[in-house]
């Protein structure tokens, strides 16, 4: 029987008792106990009357059980589903829905109201709470410890992650086996992740950067997690003495510079900081790198790829790019009216190919065939350039581009100079409905800790750098930015609360 994902990420580890998961409660999981818990679950699924391709929807909290549960949809040819923990139960309701899912997983809280969610869509639900308890757990400890692996190629879809929908309904991104895997074997590579590696893993796993990246780095790479169960700064700080490597979001790093026990010596004997999921600000690498000695490594992935570029581990890591390619990975940067490839230096919209590149949409033929072009080139939505020295920079959204009187206005390059000014911690530049110009710039800030920042001085600096048409009609102070669980902002809220301000 062959299932590549689940024989270089799982199967290898029959037996050893290597760790594997450190948990925030001193508990040690052997690489051993994990595989044979991916086992138990696997026999739940089948016994549950699942078939290979059937969808298995999770929305649970992180556990060593919940990360067992992806294993076992691996080995039993299941497709796996994991559904952010924040959705309310209409989002629920369609994802199930879209997804044709045979199983719900929930947290035993929201047993009732999945239960009649699922009951109409003819779905089953069991239960999985933080603790690894629920009726999965229960059924899962009759099981035998071994199970026949259910054989898949590369080619069968190992799981659905959908994403955000700020532009209309969430479409389920079908990733492979191969895409999982091919990305995980670069990344290891690029990396120089082994099995003397203790990554520190904060992230929530119903995300491609705590699931597909962490997770399966570390898996492929036979080395352990200090696994916690979302990022608290005093357990952060506690655990990384005992870390090799640690893969966050900017929040983690913002918030680790903010305090004091923070230092060179907490952070001499690690190894790798990695940062993704969001763009890390130039101030925070320099802070970083003052504090510790260590550069950020910034990486560039998405729902529907995985990971497309990474700085480099031995040479110049540059803040405010997201570094070359990685191996195996074509990109380009395309005029997005024509799609033809433009010079580099040139803005435009950035289209990846390669092994890691997902199958499609699920059931949305029209919207794969408009993102998914017919030679594997992958329309990613971001706007960026390619530099003289090959780095790759993300410049913002193509729906966050702001076309005011005709001209194309880029807010982040608005925003690397909001940035800069005194006073400012961050800033978020978006385009607003506008009577005479169809839209114009609105730039949003927020002040560092115990300041005002004095607006009439930003603007001062910002007419002294910029072309007049870039130049924001007006300054915000807002406490602080719409996020969403990975930390990135949502514009899309920005734009609908200020899209009035200048409708008179």
């Amino acid at each position: 029987m062959a299932n590549p994902l689940f024989d270089r990420l799982f199967g290898i580890y029959a037996g050893k008792t290597t760790p594997f998961l450190y948990l925030a409660d001193g508990q040690v999981w052997t690489h051993a106990r994990f595989l044979d818990q991916v086992a138990q679950i696997a026999h739940v699924l089948i016994k549950a009357g699942l078939m290979p391709g059937d969808r298995v929807a999770v929305q649970v909290e992180k556990s060593p059980e919940a990360l067992a549960l992806y294993g076992a949809c691996v080995q039993a040819g299941l497709i796996f589903l994991p559904l952010n923990t924040a959705y309310t139960a209409d989002e629920l309701s369609y994802f199930i829905e879209n997804s044709g899912a045979s199983l719900v997983i929930c947290d035993g809280q929201n047993q009732s109201t999945l239960a009649t969610i699922a009951e109409g869509l003819n779905a089953s639900v069991e239960t999985l709470n933080a603790d690894g308890s629920g009726s999965l757990i229960e059924r899962a400890a009759a099981m035998a410890t071994d199970f026949e692996t259910v054989d898949r190629s590369g080619d069968d879809l190992a799981a659905f992650l959908y994403t955000s929908g700020t532009t209309g309904r969430s479409k389920g991104a079908m990733l492979t086996q191969d895409n999982l895997l091919s990305n995980a074997e670069t990344l290891v590579k690029e990396w120089r992740f082994t099995d003397k590696d203790v990554l520190l893993h904060a992230l929530p796993i119903f995300h491609t950067h705590g699931l597909f990246v962490a997770s399966n780095v570390t898996l492929l790479a036979g080395g352990a997690m200090i696994f916690l169960p979302k990022f608290d700064l005093d357990r952060v700080i506690a655990q990384l003495p005992k870390a090799t490597s640690m893969m966050g979001v900017p929040t983690f790093y913002t918030r680790l510079l903010s305090d004091p026990r923070f230092t060179k010596e907490l952070t001499q004997h690690m190894r790798l900081f990695i940062s993704g999921s969001a763009p890390l600000l130039a101030e925070t690498h320099v802070q970083f790198e003052e504090r510790t000695g260590h550069r950020i490594l910034e990486r560039y992935g998405m729902t529907e790829t995985n990971m497309n570029t990474s700085n480099p581990y031995d040479g110049d890591r540059r803040a405010g790019t997201v570094g070359f390619p990685l191996p195996g990975v074509e990109l380009k940067i395309t005029n997005p009216e024509t799609g033809t490839s433009l010079p580099r230096g040139d803005i435009g919209q950035i289209e990846v190919r390669g092994p890691n590149v997902f199958k499609g949409y699920w059931q949305m033929p029209e919207k794969t065939a408009a993102e998914l072009r017919e030679d594997g080139f992958f329309i990613t939505g971001d706007l960026g350039m390619i530099d003289e020295d090959g780095y790759v920079h993300i410049v913002g959204r193509n729906k966050d581009l702001i076309i005011s009187g005709g001209y194309n206005i880029y807010p982040k390059e608005i925003e690397l100079v909001l940035d800069e000014q005194s006073g400012v911690l961050e800033s978020a530049v978006i385009g607003v409905p506008h009577p005479d110009f169809g839209e114009t710039v609105l730039g949003i800030i927020v002040p560092e800790t115990g300041t005002s920042p004095d607006l009439e001085s930003i603007m001062t600096s910002v007419q002294g750098q910029l072309a007049r048409f870039k130049h924001p009609r007006k300054l915000v102070v807002v406490d602080e930015l719409p996020r969403n669980t990975m930390g990135k902002v949502q514009k899309n809220i920005l734009r609908d609360s200020y899209k009035d301000m200048f409708s008179d």
